[in-house]
């Protein structure tokens, strides 16, 4: 089960047929993705109450701004309270109530993104150009989201083991395989061996097999706002603008 200082959060996967799909769009625009991409090494990461909210879901959302700006010039790190706020904007959480502390569906949560925005330091609100659906079995489609998106936002069902301890995330058949509920992370690095993400306040490897088998969605973000200072994202620099004329094309 899940230990008293790690939540979880992540509703159960609702696949909307009307998401857009990533896959065609990023294979033309990067068909080759490289061997490897880390865009938040040695990221010191903080916990964001998830350590007693099941908040995972904006946990991802303020990963995902960290790491792009951090990446483009200056990284913007939200505050526990702004997250905290995200989380009751977008899944009805009233602090001090725990009874609605009840997580987030990632399609809600990526949508509201888009449509509402989120709060973020300064005198703007943060907002996600748009999102598109990827397998997390199509190893290249994931190597290329996070190469040339900057990351990858996805969803496991966590085992028990999984909850406990620093280790890597691996597939481990002695260990308590009971699934202990839903999260969400923010992958932001990968390489031949180990996807790199964050939770609960520390960097963490995941094995491709952990992947395959705990994951159950995984979007690619487009932010244009956070990400068009960025160099070399693309080989060929293509504009964000072109891109998702590219994946609307692909919705239904």
């Amino acid at each position: 089960m899940t230990t008293p200082h790690r939540k979880l959060g992540k509703k159960p996967a609702r696949l909307d047929p009307r998401t857009y799909k990533l896959t065609a769009p990023m294979a033309f625009r990067l068909p080759e993705p490289p061997p490897a991409a880390n865009w938040a090494k040695d990221v010191q990461w903080p916990m964001w109450c998830n350590d007693t909210l099941g908040c995972c879901t904006q946990v991802s959302v303020a990963s995902a701004i960290r790491t792009w700006t951090g990446a483009a010039l200056t990284p913007v790190e939200l505050s526990d309270q702004e997250v905290i706020d995200n989380y009751s904007a977008e899944s009805g959480y009233v602090p001090g109530n725990p009874a609605t502390d009840q997580g987030g569906v990632e399609v809600d949560v990526l949508s509201r993104w888009c449509r509402a925005g989120y709060e973020r330091p300064g005198q703007t609100r943060d907002y996600l150009t748009a999102f598109g659906y990827i397998s997390p079995r199509d190893t290249a489609s994931v190597h290329r989201a996070i190469a040339m998106l900057g990351g990858l936002y996805i969803g496991l069902s966590l085992p028990n083991y999984a909850c406990e301890g620093n280790d890597d995330w691996v597939i481990d058949p002695q260990a308590d395989n009971t699934i202990a509920g839903g999260h969400a992370v923010w992958l932001h690095g990968y390489d031949s061996d180990w996807l790199y993400l964050n939770t609960w306040g520390a960097p963490r490897r995941m094995s491709y097999e952990f992947l395959a088998t705990f994951c159950d969605e995984a979007y690619g973000l487009i932010s244009r706002q956070n990400w068009t200072t960025i160099q070399g994202a693309s080989p060929e620099h293509e504009t964000l603008d072109s891109l998702v004329e590219e994946l609307k094309a692909t919705a239904g």
